[in-house]
This record gives structure tokens, C-alpha cells and sequence, in this order.
């Protein structure tokens, strides 16, 4: 069976669950998939995959901590996007899968061809915890990747057909103990002038940051700046006490299953992150701040608390066999499956978590 598996790129979340399904789908070598990238530069790459399509596609830009609309706009070739959708001849493939990548998602629609989306976003079908909707943001998020066959990942089922979290992280067999005063700092969306500044008085932490903005390593004392390196991030994160973090799904459902106390900060004008800080505090998973704050950062640094531990199963394996097996079983099944194995995984009552999720 030959399979076309796109991935959008803006997000790293995106990247670490093509990682986790690339790795999975090895158990089927019978499968021929190709992969598609867009929304990132080429250069940066697709994670544990080295051989993969590439369009331009569509992303955002943020700026301190918040959508910048206007660079958005600029910063997106709509003409091209259209070229390459109207280009992408998907006919040889057996299937087509997408992971919010809008190329392949609009090309699918034109050509009339079934679409099996799996991702966080397709979550947002269902009555789930949400803010910072509107009519224009609704129509966005129901248009800009759309699939026939949508498959949603969250943090809990929400009483609906959705999947848990894709994992891209191995723990290993004897974890370190984590070091009482390290913590990882991951706000790329923030500016990082401001993020040192507030760190830089409360020494009694050692900073891990990491940033876009850092081309190299450097330590200053109890701040530790680190370029991106996903595998310098995962073996920080294994011993790190606390995760400061704006709300990207995949980090914070990496941390939940680690076990890591949570202070997140969603990017303004992001529905996305908007909505998994509400999820975050209906589930009581993790403590949510809406701007940066000194005050805020150094009073939750100094709290007792016990980090909550959630153990989600092996999705990526259950879904490379779901889709060798041409996707015959419905979500309603794999669900009922995953959110029972291990048992105890969806451990909030239904009624607290249906009444907050509107």
C-alpha cells in the first residue's frame, strides 16, 4: 500500500508526531509511504525523517508572545500555495494522511479523494474545552486543513471519539531523579530579552532555555542557554523538576507523561493555545499564566507541589496498525480501546470535565 503522510511544520509538535509515526510504521515494511513538509523552512528539517517532499505551505509569525497578522499575511505566498495544491497529483497513492498539513489536505478536496487527518487540531470537532473562538477563527480552523476522515488527539477523551496523545519521547528503563532546582524554559514565541531579564534575579534555579534565537550553547551562570536541539531538549527534560512552556500540546502531553509540574503560557491570539490552557485547567493539569510575569513565574517556582503523572498508551504503534489495516475500525473503537489501556489513563469524572468544555 502506498501512503502520502503530510505534516505541517510550523509547529515542532507537528514534527515530533511524524517522528513517533515514522518510527511505528517500520513494523510494516510492506508499507510504501512518502512524506510531505510544509510550513518550515526545508533546512530545518522533519525530525527523524531524512527523505521527504517539501512545499512551501502555510504558517504563522508570532512576535512577543502573540499572532502577528499582519506579518502573517505577508509572510505567506498564497498564489503559490495554490500552484502547489493544484499540482499535487495524488492519484498513484493508496492513501492520503494529514496532520493539519494544508497542501495535501486542499488537493485531496479538489481531486475528490478520502482524507484521514490525525492530529490535535481534529480534537476541535468535538465539544472540548475552547476559548478564543469566533466566527472567523471557527472558519479558519474548519478550512485550513480539512479532511473526510478526521482523527483527534487531546490530553482526555472529553466524552467524545478522541484519541490520546502520539508520543515522541523513550523513557528510559531507571529515570534520573530529577534535580530539585532545574527547570526548562521553552517560549519560543516569546521575546528572549525579556524572558533572561526576568530569570535573571531568581538564582536559586537553574534555567535551562531554550530559543530560536540561540545559534549556540552558552552558560551565564544559573542560566543556560541552549539552541534548539531536540535531543539536547528530550535528556534536559528527563531530570528537570519543572517546565515552563507555552502551550503547544505535544511538550505538555510529553511532560504529563514524564511527570513534570507545568506552568504554561499560551500565545495570544493562537485559538490553539488558547484552548489547551483551558483544557490544562479543567483537567487541573497544569498551572496557566496569560503574560509574562515576574511575579507570577518566581511564586509558582517556589510552590510544593506534586507534578500530575498521566500514563498514556503506545497511540502511534495502534494507529500504523489501524492504517496497515486500511483504517477498517472506527475512531469510536480505537478510542474506547486507548483511553483503557493502561487503565486508569482517563482518571477525571465525566460530569466535572463535560460541564467545562464549551
Amino acid at each position: 500500500m502506498k501512503i502520502l503522510y503530510g505534516v505541517q511544520g510550523t509547529g515542532n509538535g507537528h514534527i515530533s508526531r511524524a517522528s513517533a509515526m515514522f518510527e511505528a510504521f517500520k513494523q510494516y515494511p510492506d508499507l510504501e509511504i512518502d512524506w510531505l513538509l510544509s510550513g518550515r523552512d526545508k533546512a530545518r528539517g522533519c525530525g527523524a525523517i531524512e527523505n521527504f517532499l517539501w512545499r512551501e505551505g502555510l504558517t504563522f509569525i508570532a512576535s512577543a508572545g502573540k499572532i502577528s497578522t499582519l506579518q502573517t499575511l505577508k509572510k505567506n505566498n498564497l498564489w503559490q500555495f495554490y500552484q502547489d495544491v493544484r499540482n499535487l497529483d495524488l492519484s498513484s497513492y493508496d492513501m492520503v494522511i494529514s496532520d493539519f498539513e494544508p497542501v495535501i489536505s486542499h488537493a485531496a478536496r479538489k481531486q475528490n479523494i478520502p482524507l484521514t487527518g490525525i492530529g490535535h487540531q481534529y480534537a476541535f470537532k468535538y465539544p472540548i474545552p475552547k476559548s478564543g473562538a469566533n466566527p472567523l477563527v471557527n472558519f479558519i480552523m474548519n478550512s485550513y486543513a480539512p479532511v473526510s476522515n478526521p482523527v483527534g488527539l487531546h490530553w482526555h477523551h472529553f466524552n467524545a471519539p478522541i484519541l490520546p496523545p502520539i508520543l515522541d519521547i523513550e523513557l528510559p528503563e531507571l529515570m534520573p531523579a530529577p534535580r530539585d532546582s532545574k527547570v526548562i524554559i521553552y517560549l519560543p514565541f516569546e521575546n528572549i530579552q525579556q524572558i533572561l531579564e526576568i530569570l535573571r534575579p531568581l538564582t536559586n534555579h537553574e534555567f535551562y532555555i531554550y530559543h530560536p534565537d540561540f545559534d549556540s550553547d552558552l552558560d551565564e551562570g544559573h542560566l543556560h542557554c541552549r539552541a534548539i536541539s531536540r535531543a539536547g531538549f528530550k535528556q534536559d527534560l528527563l531530570d528537570a523538576q519543572q517546565v515552563i512552556s507555552n502551550n503547544g500540546f505535544e511538550l505538555i502531553s510529553e511532560c504529563l507523561q514524564i511527570g513534570k509540574n507545568i506552568l504554561s503560557k499560551p500565545l495570544q491570539g493562537q485559538m490553539e493555545q488558547l484552548s489547551n490552557a483551558k483544557a490544562l485547567e479543567v483537567l487541573g493539569y497544569a498551572e496557566v499564566m496569560y503574560k509574562l510575569d515576574k511575579a507570577h513565574i518566581s511564586a509558582w517556582l517556589e510552590k510544593t507541589k506534586s507534578p500530575v503523572q498521566v500514563t498514556y498508551p503506545n497511540v502511534a504503534a495502534r494507529l500504523a496498525e489501524w492504517i496497515a489495516g486500511g483504517c477498517k475500525e472506527n475512531t469510536e473503537t480505537l478510542a474506547d480501546e486507548l483511553w483503557q489501556s493502561p487503565p486508569g489513563t482517563a482518571s477525571f469524572a465525566s460530569d466535572r470535565v463535560q460541564s467545562s468544555a464549551s
